[in-house]
């Protein structure tokens, strides 16, 4: 068998609970100003961002904080670089959900340019940003989008003519990840759902990416076992139990590593156009369409000539969910059947929304159709359907 793949590097990792002491010796590290990234209002409600800005001061390390409300936009961005730009910075620490760690990438980023980010973002500006950064610590608070381990950062400009567009460099992967499920517990139940939906969907759609790898596959294979038995408690009556909370931890920050290096399919070419033209949560929209996503994959498989390896694959995981060994091909229909119900299961469950709830339309899915792609999906969807997922989740 010839194998040939690339493997990006990932960030130093510090994963466990109760890790976040190791913040302030690394802060350290780098000297003593330090720009600290959160979200709206999580971290403060929490009194961890007091505990913080106490340490830091104790530690005598000069430090700002940017707030970030909803996913990044290149306004945010300009706006936090060009305010300092000028203040000797010496780290950049971004603590919170997937839109805080992007954030704070895109301004470690974008400190030491001149310019706007829009200029530099794929397939909206015509530059190529050279990796030069501010160094960045990424710490999530959220179980979802595995920023901390990638190099890009998702920027959104919203409306009828918006976009989710990526700042990439191989040199924006954090220098270091802090993973402290302590972090998470917190996290509502709701938000838990659909980040952990989000993290599930990477971890699956890179497991049957058509550029996996035998790497990716045993990450997104870990990631899944990890996941499996812990999303619904950790939205409902373990919500905080560390162990159940490290589960998550583990899989999203898993799911970070495989797409970076698999890549994705469908459902994140669908929930791309969806974000730019709507208000709603990235994870909601992987969640709601994964199961109907997967049951299309599944049926277009079988009436490919080359969808077999696919195909096992799903079953595969069809098996870890539901407990069954998977090892004759007579079970094949049988695990590709309760994989399907058992995604079904988690949308209805977890309660996550329908497209419906955030004002989309039969009117708007010929359009977003027409602005999505399949990215790494295994086998070929035609706009009919894509159409079809979109419609069955409205």
């Amino acid at each position: 068998m010839s194998l040939s793949f690339n493997f990006a590097r990932i960030p130093h990792i510090i994963f466990g609970s109760g890790k976040l002491a190791n913040l302030y010796s690394l802060i350290s590290q780098y000297g003593n100003s330090v720009l600290i990234v959160v979200g709206a209002s999580s971290l403060k409600k929490s009194g961890k961002l007091g505990e913080i800005e106490k340490t830091l001061g104790d530690n005598n390390i000069i430090y700002n904080v940017i707030d970030v409300k909803g996913e990044p936009s290149p306004s945010l961005v300009d706006e936090a670089a060009q305010k300092y730009r000028n203040s000797s910075i010496d780290v950049v620490v971004g603590i919170g959900g997937g839109s805080v760690t992007d954030a704070g990438k895109a301004i470690s980023a974008m400190i030491l340019k001149e310019d706007s980010i829009k200029n530099y973002l794929e397939g909206v500006g015509n530059k190529i940003h050279n990796g030069q950064k501010i160094p960045y610590i990424a710490i999530p608070t959220t179980s979802g989008t595995g920023s901390e381990a990638t190099k890009n950062a998702v920027i959104s400009e919203i409306g009828n003519e918006g976009y989710k567009k990526s700042l990439r460099h191989d040199n924006l992967i954090p220098d270091v990840a802090i993973i402290d499920p302590e972090l998470m517990k917190s996290c509502p139940a709701s938000v838990t759902a659909a980040c952990g939906m989000d993290a599930f969907t990477q971890l699956l759609e890179s497991y049957i990416s058509s550029n996996s790898n035998p790497i990716t596959d045993a990450l997104a294979y870990s990631g899944m076992k990890y996941m499996k038995d812990a999303l619904i408690p950790a939205c409902s009556n373990k919500s905080s139990d560390i162990n159940t909370r490290s589960s998550m931890a583990y899989g999203s920050l898993i799911s970070g590593m495989t797409l970076a290096n698999a890549g994705l399919g469908v459902v994140h070419g669908l929930a791309s156009p969806i974000g730019a033209r709507f208000r709603i949560p990235h994870g909601v929209v992987c969640g709601t369409i994964l199961a109907e996503a997967t049951k299309m994959n599944i049926k277009k498989l079988k009436n490919s000539s080359e969808g077999m390896k696919s195909l096992k694959k799903y079953a595969d995981i069809g098996a870890l969910l539901s407990n069954k060994p998977f090892n004759t091909g007579k079970s094949l229909d049988e695990n590709l059947s309760n994989l399907i119900k058992i995604l079904y299961n988690w949308t209805e469950v977890l309660n996550l929304d329908k497209l419906s709830n955030y004002g989309i339309s039969h009117n708007d899915i010929s359009k977003i159709v027409e602005k999505s792609g399949l990215k790494n999906n295994p086998v070929n969807l035609d706009k009919k359907d894509m159409t079809e997922i979109l419609e069955n989740r409205l």
